[in-house]
């Protein structure tokens, strides 16, 4: 409220009441109230718990009513124009005479020092002085006054407050699109904010004359100097104060400006630049802002963000704080309409210890209410859309209902929704767990905070008090990470967008690793897949597809991880972002490679645009691959072999070659089931378990599945022609009939055929360690590879067609490298 009481003592102070008697006019100074509070922001009308929510957009019934109310808004930035205008002068007092007095024998401040003091004033200050002036100018010409009674009233604050009720259509979406254009004087203030506040404060511990200036700077305002009493850092904080502001104003001039007006377009403009401005200034200067400690110390804010805080009372969302020496986790509340954040917890960082892990599915209930949730979203967002096609509707209170309902129910999918843990424990013996929706987002938070406690020392206790009411002005983060409150998009992507990941590079040591694929937009559908576990080598191989149904998508996030040996703890070791544009995105294949860290994944991409299905309203749930149809798992799994004949024969690989026995010694069947089922319900647990249990229970389990096929890797029909291929007398034209007949098989079962026939002659090579000849490994696997058909009835003969077939196969000099994923269309290729 700081800033409108300013402007109401400065007009009372002229004995004119900012409130008529008119009712009207009440409503609007309650407006004014909400669109310039000085310890509000956009933040305060954001939907931070899991209670019903209170949208952004404030509710107009009629064109009408917002007219009424735009030119309130323009009348509160008149108002705050002026008064911003008197804090840069007043600022801009004292330069001269400081410059002076550094060219003397005593000087306050050097030259260099009132430049770094000064440093983009003077242009901020023209540059709102031209907008003030050029806006007060069009409200009064709008008015019909004539040049002589305008120049009377150009210094008169009331004239543009009190007397305007002219023309409500007046255009001004121009002037604010101009003064947008010219935010970049800006850039040079804030990049300097540190360098200026350090050299005032330095100063004013050193030279009690410039103490004293700066401790007491006068602001004179109105005709009869109505005296406001500043300090120099109050009023150097006055810019950053201002811009983090300018987008608020723009926002509100825009909600209340209908879409039929001439201005519409242009503040819609206007408020796209001013946010995109906003989000690189917080960016840049996220160690720009400081709180004040009890004994003089600075306390950095360098990140925040809202979490979801996982505590005793259930799930909620929080806005988190990082300082450059604690962790605040506050709560916001309001009280009528003044807003504030209640402390909730704080961490020191000195010797914080943090650790992340994946949650568990949740219960069948929660899924099942998951997945209807999603459903409601899309159901929600479709009829917004029909009522926003109507134009004059898009105010009305249905849409509005619409839009509070879709931001209720995005809200408790991110605090429901399963999701990575970060434990904090601190050394008091205090612990904390924050849940964050995307991998890529905690390992940012993971990241700062582990720089941070490797920086921090011991500080004072902090003033919870204190540092908890700063929290509404130093905050970087104004909303929730709730896509349906984003407006105005200008591109986005929706239909379907298809990920291959390929391999991965630049691994140090052996590692097992997957690459998680995260897209934003609405949670209608999945929007976090991960790739399966490589295996445990320097060099991975996944070929893996990952498809999105995606609404509203604009960016793509990599995030590279790896799992340990011994304790299948995950280690994130790279993480980027690719942005999605739909006007270049390629419906071919497109082949690249992205640097994440020191590791480079290489990754095809597609994406078809077109209408979305409806979400089901059933879970999915996990589909077996035991005694189902190879074709059948191979297509699930987007791949030529499927994904449990790749792990198992990896694992083997990895070490089991000089195992002696190996395909011929079972495994224990307790182990063999365990893996079969681990494969049938959880692909990530299946792969870890693979590295712990016995390399026998691993290589029994890659027979048992064979042996479960519903049909034979090679089809029963082809028996009749091996059958008489091995009586073939000359070898050359024996194997070519036999290489024919592979020819012939399905794409799934040749490739994964031949796959396995590659993995068995390795496993020969090693005969003299492993004791597995390649006539030792087709007796193993015949039987399960090849079936006679149903009406056979010579089991003698069938087990010898059998064990001799493979064995043949096995003797192959020139055997096709098997295709682990179809070929794909490529448009063209990036390295």
């Amino acid at each position: 409220m700081e800033l409108y009481r300013e402007a109401d003592h400065y007009l009372m102070s002229y004995g004119i009441s900012p409130v008529t008697e008119n009712e009207n006019e009440m409503r609007d100074s309650d407006l004014l109230q909400d669109v310039f509070n000085a310890e509000t922001d956009w933040v305060s009308h954001s939907p931070l718990q899991t209670e019903p929510c209170v949208s952004s957009a404030p509710i107009a019934d009629s064109p009408d009513d917002l007219l009424q109310k735009r030119m309130v808004v323009l009348k509160g930035l008149l108002t705050s124009e002026e008064i911003y205008l008197t804090e840069l002068e007043t600022l801009l007092t004292p330069m001269k005479a400081l410059k002076a007095a550094a060219g003397t024998s005593q000087p306050v401040l050097s030259t260099e020092e009132v430049r770094t003091v000064f440093y983009q004033i003077p242009e901020l200050r023209d540059l709102h002085k031209d907008f003030y002036t050029s806006l007060k100018t069009r409200l009064l010409s709008e008015k019909g006054l004539d040049q002589e009674d305008r120049s009377q009233n150009q210094g008169t604050l009331e004239s543009a407050v009190i007397l305007y009720q002219g023309n409500p259509q007046v255009p001004v979406g121009d002037l604010f699109l101009k003064f947008v254009n010219q935010l970049g004087v800006y850039r040079g203030f804030i990049d300097n904010y540190e360098n200026a506040l350090e050299i005032v404060q330095k100063c004013m511990l050193s030279d009690q004359r410039f103490r004293t200036l700066a401790e007491s700077m006068m602001s004179f305002k109105g005709s009869d100097r109505v005296k406001t009493k500043y300090t120099m850092e109050a009023l150097l904080y006055k810019p950053l104060d201002r811009v983090m502001k300018t987008t608020l104003m723009l926002h509100e001039l825009w909600n209340h400006t209908p879409p039929d007006h001439h201005d519409s377009v242009l503040l819609q403009e206007a408020l796209r630049l001013s946010s995109s401005f906003l989000s690189g200034v917080n960016e840049r200067s996220q160690c720009k802002r400081a709180v004040m400690l009890s004994k003089g110390e600075r306390r950095q804010l360098i990140r925040d963000g809202f979490v979801v805080d996982v505590c005793e009372s259930g799930h909620n969302l929080r806005h988190l704080f990082l300082y450059a020496d604690l962790l605040l986790c506050v709560k916001l509340t309001s009280t009528g309409r003044q807003a504030h954040y209640r402390f909730c917890w704080y961490l020191p960082l000195v010797g914080l210890k943090l650790q992340w892990a994946s949650e568990q599915l949740p219960s069948s209930e929660c899924q099942i209410k998951i997945s209807k949730t999603r459903a409601k979203m899309y159901q929600l967002k479709q009829a917004l859309q029909q009522h926003m096609k109507g134009g004059k509707g898009s105010f009305s209170r249905a849409v509005e209902r619409l839009r509070r309902k879709l931001e209720e129910c995005e809200l408790w999918l991110l605090t429901n929704t399963p999701s990575f843990t970060l434990d904090l424990h601190s050394t008091s013996g205090k612990s904390h767990t924050v849940r964050l929706y995307s991998l890529y987002d905690l390992d940012e938070w993971k990241e700062v905070i582990e720089i941070q406690s490797g920086k921090s020392i011991e500080t004072v206790p902090p003033d919870l008090l204190s540092v908890t009411g700063s929290c509404i002005k130093l905050r970087m983060t104004q909303q929730p990470p709730l896509h349906c409150v984003k407006s105005n998009e200008q591109s986005h992507v929706c239909g379907s967008i298809y990920v291959m990941v390929h391999s991965a590079c630049g691994l140090q040591h052996p590692s097992s690793v997957y690459v998680c694929v995260e897209v934003d937009g609405f949670e209608f559908y999945d929007r976090q897949k991960q790739t399966c576990l490589s295996a445990f080598s320097v060099t991975t191989v996944w070929d893996e597809e990952l498809v999105f149904q995606v609404d509203g998508a604009q960016q793509l996030f990599l995030v590279v991880v790896s799992q340990s040996e011994s304790d299948s703890q995950d280690n994130i070791l790279g993480r980027a972002v690719l942005q999605l544009d739909p006007d270049i995105m390629f419906k071919k294949w497109k082949k690249l490679t992205c640097s994440l860290g020191h590791i480079d994944v290489t990754l095809s991409m597609k994406y078809l645009p077109h209408p979305l299905e409806p979400p089901s309203c059933t879970p999915l749930i996990p589909e077996p691959v035991f005694c189902v149809q190879i074709a059948q798992v191979a297509k699930q799994e987007g791949v030529l072999v499927p994904h449990i004949v790749r792990s198992c024969v990896e694992e083997v690989e990895r070490r089991g070659l000089n195992e002696e026995g190996i395909y011929r010694i079972s495994g224990a069947s307790r182990e063999i089931q365990e893996l079969k089922h681990a494969f049938n319900t959880n692909y990530r647990e299946a792969v870890s378990k693979l590295r712990s249990l016995d390399v026998n229970a691993v290589s029994g389990t890659l027979k048992l599945y064979f042996r479960e096929l519903p049909l034979a890797l090679i089809p029963s029909d082809h028996f009749q022609g091996f059958s008489v291929a091995i009586d073939i007398a000359d070898p050359y034209v024996r194997a070519n009939h036999m290489l024919a007949v592979l020819q012939g098989l399905p794409d799934v079962n040749r490739n994964t055929f031949l796959f396995l026939l590659h993995h068995l002659r390795r496993v020969a090579e090693k005969q003299e360690q492993n004791k597995m000849s390649l006539s030792n490994l087709a007796t193993v696997f015949g039987p399960s590879l090849l079936r006679p058909p149903v009406d056979r009835v010579d089991i003698s003969q069938e087990v010898e067609v059998q064990v001799q077939v493979i064995n043949l196969y096995l003797q192959c000099h020139n055997l096709p490298e098997p295709l682990l994923t179809k070929p794909l269309d490529l448009e063209e290729l990036e390295t």
